[in-house]
Formats: structure tokens, sequence, C-alpha cells
């Protein structure tokens, strides 16, 4: 059994992303294809992976620029383009670049941040510099989408450290591999408000050899307030607060999300 992986390059798992059963069934694609049909578009999607939400967007007949940091994510994201028509193709921009300092020389009605990637920002430094570099490139009115998830207090509160945890099934890839993904948090950093986790893929080849790939990052949780106040400083107005993709409010359900809908003034 062989080790590998990187967080920072995503090139253990670039190509398992759209296949893990909680990505794929994710919630979230129609209400962001939603809000991006309602914008009108231009939309730029910040951390747009493999395409998950991107593509959709662009069938959906809205323009759509995709950033994202990694060139494997993006890879995979190109060669799933590759399958759309020429006129989805051509609403689509990918770009590679760092959410922290990006420079488009465009703006946009929309700016969206599907599944959390603002998590991996790991200081007030950080997180700031993002929602100035998104509110720079936002028109007059134009609206941000800040997906995060709401921190668990009973979660927190266990200490799992280093269990291997797996609520997922097993999952084919098309060549014929199985996987298995668990989850782990190696270390919990209290005071700074961040869990050092360890996703670990299990892939079981058809000649039966095994493989064992990490992806390890830093997960900074956010709580309600403190995302608010993150947003004013950024200059943003938060107009809708849901605990979920169907639009339920905050406090409905618990823990739920916490997707906040921010208008540029």
């Amino acid at each position: 059994m062989t080790q590998s992986g990187s967080y920072d390059e995503y090139l253990s798992i670039a190509e398992l992303y759209d296949y893990v059963v909680p990505y794929r069934n994710r919630p979230d694609v129609a209400f962001f294809v939603e809000a991006a049909k309602e914008s009108g578009g231009p939309v730029l999607e910040v951390g747009c992976g493999t395409g998950r939400v991107l593509i959709p967007t662009a069938q959906a007949g809205v323009e759509i620029v995709g950033l994202d940091l990694s060139p494997h994510m993006l890879e995979v994201c190109r060669g799933r383009l590759k399958a759309e028509s020429e006129e989805v193709r051509s609403r689509v921009q990918l770009v590679q670049g760092d959410m922290r300092q990006f420079e488009l020389s465009r703006t946009f009605r929309l700016v969206t941040l599907p599944f959390r990637p603002f998590q991996h920002l790991t200081t007030v430094e950080d997180q700031l510099a993002c929602l100035g570099c998104i509110c720079r490139h936002l028109a007059e009115a134009g609206r941000l989408i800040l997906d995060i998830f709401n921190p668990s207090l009973e979660s927190l509160a266990r200490q799992n450290f280093g269990e291997e945890i797996s609520e997922e099934p097993e999952f084919s890839m098309p060549d014929g591999r199985r996987v298995i993904r668990r989850h782990k948090i190696v270390s919990r950093d209290v005071a700074n408000q961040i869990n050092y986790v360890e996703l670990i893929y299990y892939v079981t080849h058809p000649n039966g050899r095994q493989e064992r790939l990490v992806q390890a990052f830093p997960m900074r949780y956010l709580f309600r307030f403190e995302a608010e106040h993150l947003l004013a400083r950024a200059g943003f107005e938060v107009e809708q607060l849901y605990a979920d993709y169907d639009k339920s409010p905050y406090g409905s359900k618990y823990p739920g999300e916490l997707i906040f809908v921010a208008r540029k003034p």
C-alpha cells in the first residue's frame, strides 16, 4: 500500500472529486444556478474546482468565470467542459489564481463561494483580503453569496482526534477502481478556531493493488456574528442568511449551514 497526497495541489484526488458521493449528491447546485440566473450574469465563482457548480450555471445560459488555485482541479474542469457544446463552453472562462489576491479587470453582478473554500483561509488578514478582492470585482449593487458551515458545538466538544470516521458508501471510478473515503481530525487549534483535517481515500485497483491517498488541510470554523462582522468590515450589507439551500431561515435547522447573501452598497 502506497501513500501520497497534497491539499495545496489536489494532485492525488482531483480525478476522484466528482465521484465522491456527498459531493455528487450535494443539494446546493440548484440554489447557485437559480441565483446566477436571477443576477443576469456575469458571475464569478471563487473556488470553482472541477466545475460542479460552474458547468450547470453555464448550461443554464449564464456567463461565468471560475477562479481556482489548483491547476489539477482546473484540468479536470477543462476535461469536463470538452463534453459540453460550444455554446456552453463559450460562456466559461477559467482562471488559476489565489482568492486573496486576484485581478480580472472586470466586474460581476454576482460572486459565489460554494462549498466553503473561504474556510481554508485561516487568518482574519487573509479573510479580509479575499473579501476585499471580491468587493472590488463586484458591480454596483452586486451580490456575494458566502457559503460556510454552522459549527456544531457538540462536534467541537468531541475529543475524537486521530479517529478515522467513515459515514460514506463506497464509490467506483470509470476505470474500475473502488474507493472508500474516511476523514479524521488530526488536531484542533481552539484559540484560532482551526481544525486540522485529513480526508483519506482507500483505493482498490482492478488488479487488487491497494493505495491510500491523503488530503490534509486546515479548516477554519466561523460563527454567525463573526462572519457578519467580517462582511461588514469588507463593506458588505447582509441581506439574507439561510440555514439551507432550500432558503430555510437561520435558526430553523441545527446546525445547518451559514449561507450569507450580501450586497455591495
